[in-house]
């Protein structure tokens, strides 16, 4: 709030209040004359401290080509000065800096995706030196052919190849796929990449700024730098209005040959309720969203929300919850699938890997008993060894099998992840697991055409195809591109802006350069920062349901801003046309006008006072 009051549009706000206020006390409270100094003098502070500044603003605008709805209020502060109206200007003045205050206020700072994705950037490396110790340099100072250390948890300093060390790293950041990927001696790394618990020496095969995170971080510098920009919906409307208005003034100087006439025109029909209802009716959005947990960070995605007709959507995450389940168990020998289930859950009862977790919640809904554990022992490269229940328990992967004879038994695996599972020395089971579907997802991709004209949906992924291929067939989903990387996933956003404005969902670091690059970025869940400083609006909880809140409190929201700016026009627009005919003088324009912003913000204030059901997808459909 503090920063809110620091702004220079609202200390002019408050200058203009306080100066009007002062004019109308000398002239009304102590009869003071017209003309008198101590009288307009605070009128002509107004419109030089408050209005000077505002006019200034508008000429850099027009200079970087840029013509406003709001010229309008620059062009009768400037004829108000001319013709000897101050109280008319000063008026005009608070309604443009309350009007952009509002403004600003709605849009707020938003920190910069490149400034979140720096911070994540590794800055350091851990470089052997001629005698075989270690010494920490700036990242930038890795030379190809460096044999560098990356400790447990540490972020991958640069593309790479293991020589030293078996484990795994994670790589959602540029996959998307909540998964640790196993590295052994031979194996590529990539910058970026968080390392799991053991530690690696790797031979650098390029430099930090040629490395994959450095690559992505150019995507959405590119991205930023070429986005096009979207016109706001007042200086749309304003594109129409401002000449009707201006060629109206003309005609009345023309014909009556009084340039007050033209000044009153001009006065009654300033904008306002472009100027002040818009950003109110986006303030109250903003409020709406918020209580439904929904952050929006850019303020103007809410004018284009409803306009979205193509949706691209990330698989992991949005579409899947992001954690894998148990979806199949393949026998081998003579255990039936509730022992194999026992034995596996029981021996990661105390592992943290995304696997483990599956394998219990499998054994819990079929309400299997967990045997006793003991002997645990967890190696990078050697999988998961236990005792239990007196049997010796081990889950590996299939490269890790050494009984090729009985592995050949079992189908290779078809999409998902893997574990194999041996008791007593013996390969009993294959373990399979994909990652969990939302349940409404069919109906929530069926919803969307009918009832927000939708026309493209792309189901985009870096996972692999047969995966993406089915998670597509069973949301019903005809478009999908699977293995895509960042970049490609920009590529096909600055495609489909052909076709018109475009809407991405996602919620990795991976995702971060589409949310920038779309029209409109949304991010669920708790989204790494880069994410959802990329992202226009961020929901907290990551629904389809909230989700279509969104969707439906962007169309609320842009079709009452559209009520009280159109409607708050079309009553200026007959305001005009009394003040072009002399009845409307200058000040009392400004007068009228005010009473036209009062009601067109009260319309706009409506947004956030709705506090039933916005969606009409799932239990509300």
């Amino acid at each position: 709030m503090r920063n809110v009051l620091r702004t220079k549009e609202l200390q002019i706000a408050i200058l203009a209040t306080v100066g009007i206020a002062a004019h109308l006390i000398m002239r009304w409270g102590f009869g003071g004359g017209p003309d008198d100094l101590t009288v307009v003098g605070p009128l002509y502070a107004v419109l030089v401290l408050g209005g000077g500044p505002l006019i200034s603003d508008l000429l850099k605008s027009a200079v970087g080509g840029v013509f406003g709805a709001d010229w309008l209020a620059g062009i009768s502060i400037i004829a108000s000065i001319l013709l000897g109206e101050p109280l008319a200007g000063a008026i005009v003045v608070l309604m443009l800096s309350g009007g952009e205050a509002l403004e600003r206020a709605a849009v707020g700072r938003a920190s910069s995706v490149l400034d979140a994705l720096a911070k994540r950037s590794p800055s350091v490396a851990h470089r052997m030196r001629d005698d075989q110790t270690w010494e920490d340099i700036p990242v930038d100072e890795v030379a190809v052919g460096d044999a560098l250390r990356v400790l447990p948890h540490e972020i991958c300093p640069v593309d790479g190849i293991v020589l030293e060390g078996d484990g795994g790293m994670d790589e959602s950041f540029l996959t998307g796929e909540p998964y640790r990927i196993r590295k052994a001696p031979g194996a590529s790394v990539i910058s970026g990449a968080i390392n799991g618990d053991a530690a690696f020496t790797i031979r650098a095969a390029a430099l930090a700024v040629d490395s994959r995170y450095a690559r992505i971080m150019s995507v959405v510098r590119e991205a930023e730098a070429n986005r096009p920009p979207m016109r706001r919906m007042a200086d749309q409307l304003g594109g129409f209005y401002t000449p009707i208005a201006l060629a109206v003034a003309a005609a009345a100087w023309a014909v009556s040959g009084d340039p007050v006439r033209a000044l009153a025109v001009l006065v009654v029909a300033t904008p306002c309720p472009l100027l002040i209802a818009i950003p109110v009716a986006l303030i109250g959005a903003i409020s709406q969203a918020a209580k439904r947990g929904i952050i929006i960070r850019d303020p103007a995605i809410l004018e284009r929300l409803d306009k979205s007709r193509t949706l691209l959507l990330d698989k992991t995450g949005t579409l899947t919850v992001g954690r894998p389940v148990l979806t199949a168990v393949r026998r081998i020998g003579p255990h039936d699938e509730s022992s194999i289930l026992a034995w596996a859950a029981s021996a990661e009862v105390y592992s943290k890997h995304p696997l483990a977790h599956a394998l219990r919640e499998a054994a819990a809904e079929r309400a299997i008993a967990l045997h006793p554990v003991s002997a645990i022992e967890e190696r990078p490269g050697d999988g998961l060894r236990a005792t239990v229940d007196g049997h010796q328990i081990r889950l590996l992967g299939r490269k890790q099998v050494e009984d090729q004879a009985r592995l050949r038994e079992l189908p290779p695996p078809e999409h998902g992840l893997e574990s194999m599972l041996e008791v007593d020395g013996a390969l009993v089971a294959s373990l399979q697991f994909r990652d969990e579907v939302r349940a409404d997802g069919l109906a929530f991709v069926a919803h969307l055409q009918p009832q927000h004209d939708v026309e493209r949906i792309w189901l985009v992924s870096g996972d692999r195809e047969p995966e993406v291929r089915a998670l597509a067939e069973r949301v019903g989903i005809r478009r999908y591109v699977a293995e895509a990387t960042p970049e490609q996933k920009v590529e096909m956003v600055k495609r489909e802006r052909a076709h018109g404005p475009t809407l991405f969902i996602g919620d990795g670091i991976n995702d971060a350069p589409a949310l920038h690059a779309a029209d409109i970025g949304i991010a669920l869940g708790q989204a790494h920062e880069a994410t959802s400083a990329a992202a226009g609006a961020v929901i907290l909880e990551p629904s389809l349901r909230k989700l279509d809140e969104l969707l439906h409190i962007g169309r609320r929201t842009r079709r009452i801003a559209l009520q009280s700016a159109v409607g708050g026009m079309a009553l200026s627009v007959v305001g005009m046309a009394l003040a072009a005919a002399g009845l409307l003088p200058p000040v009392a324009g400004a007068i009228a006008q005010e009473v036209i912003d009062l009601g067109a913000v009260l319309n706009a204030l409506r947004v956030g006072l709705h506090g039933g059901a916005l969606s009409d997808f799932g239990e509300d459909a």
